[in-house]
């Protein structure tokens, strides 16, 4: 395996890290109007995201940053290509974080109320339009001979990326769900699994259909191998809720999405994105990669900082590992 086939290998596992984290945050924030049913559950299941949602959002960053560093003309087609909508993203994720740190500054019911609305509608928004990104990105964009975005923002509003957002925003909503029964006591941890086994359905039939377009589009045996395994993976996901093991429930829908994105990267190999014009103007993990020399000390430093930043991570989780429940919240002043 060259150099430029490992850090291709190195973003798509940033990328799964990012998902897997974030997609049971954007989940929990789904819920906070699904499954909540009054101001001390939703603080709830605000609490049990509050330690670690910062954190998991440091995958995205690195993630980007290893595009820019090892992959710059796929950074640079990538960014401008859908740049309205990761500036969008971008508004959402800062909005997103003003909820977590504005709502409890004031006691009014309407200020309260009002930032618990933003929290959900951004958690709602930002895995759709993750998914619409990424869909697009394997399905094909008109890149042309100069390796530019050559299309408008209508293209990526096509039918396979619209599919693509509902799976991905099922599949964190389910991820989600299984979290929230994973971290809470009580009332609220029985009414988690029951709905983690209704979107189990339904998050199974979306994935399903979207992952089968993607084996019709581009698909080869290594991304129907991973079809099968992100299936799989939501059939066990909804045997071990019915069963309370919440633990491994939340393990599996962890390797539905893994898995998800795993087919979406293998289906791209050896492209990096896919023009939809002519086939040659694609780019490539060849083309579109940076020096010898950048990528080996790149490596060098990843081989080095990963592992710390890993046990780093690791270590809050277990530091915040207790489950909560309603008892735990204090009476709003």
């Amino acid at each position: 395996m060259g150099l430029n086939d490992f850090w291709f290998l190195l973003i798509a596992v940033l990328w799964t890290g990012y998902f897997f984290l974030e997609g049971f945050d954007f989940g929990v924030g789904i819920l906070t109007r699904l499954l909540a049913r009054d101001r001390r559950e939703r603080r709830v299941l605000i609490n049990i995201i509050g330690p670690v949602w910062d954190g998991n959002e440091v995958w995205l960053i690195t993630a980007a940053g290893a595009m820019f560093a090892a992959f710059p003309v796929w950074y640079a087609t990538f960014f401008s290509g859908f740049y309205l909508l990761l500036v969008l993203i971008l508004v959402l994720l800062i909005v997103r974080v003003l909820s977590f740190e504005y709502r409890h500054k004031r006691s009014e019911e309407s200020w309260q109320r009002n930032w618990e609305w933003v929290l959900f509608i951004t958690s709602l928004l930002l895995p759709f339009l993750w998914g619409l990104i990424f869909a697009n990105m394997v399905h094909g964009v008109p890149v042309n001979s100069h390796q530019d975005y050559a299309g408008s923002f209508g293209d990526l509003l096509n039918g396979y990326g619209v599919l693509g957002g509902f799976a991905f925003t099922a599949l964190c909503t389910l991820h989600g769900a299984v979290f929230t029964a994973l971290k809470t006591v009580g009332d609220i941890r029985v009414r988690a699994r029951s709905f983690a086994a209704r979107a189990a359905v339904v998050t199974a039939a979306l994935t399903a259909g979207f992952l089968i377009w993607l084996q019709a589009d581009r698909g080869d045996s290594s991304t129907l191998t991973a079809l099968c395994v992100a299936l799989a993976a939501l059939v066990a996901a909804f045997v071990m809720n019915a069963r309370t093991r919440e633990g491994w429930a939340f393990a599996f829908t962890g390797v539905a999405i893994a898995a998800t994105v795993a087919a979406l990267f293998l289906s791209l190999a050896p492209d990096v994105m896919p023009s939809s014009l002519n086939a040659a103007w694609s780019l490539t993990i060849d083309n579109a990669a940076s020096g010898h020399y950048t990528l080996k000390v790149m490596t060098w430093v990843a081989g080095i900082m990963t592992p710390l930043v890993l046990l780093y991570q690791g270590w809050t989780y277990w530091v915040f590992r207790k489950r909560l429940g309603t008892h735990h919240i204090a009476d709003a002043h």
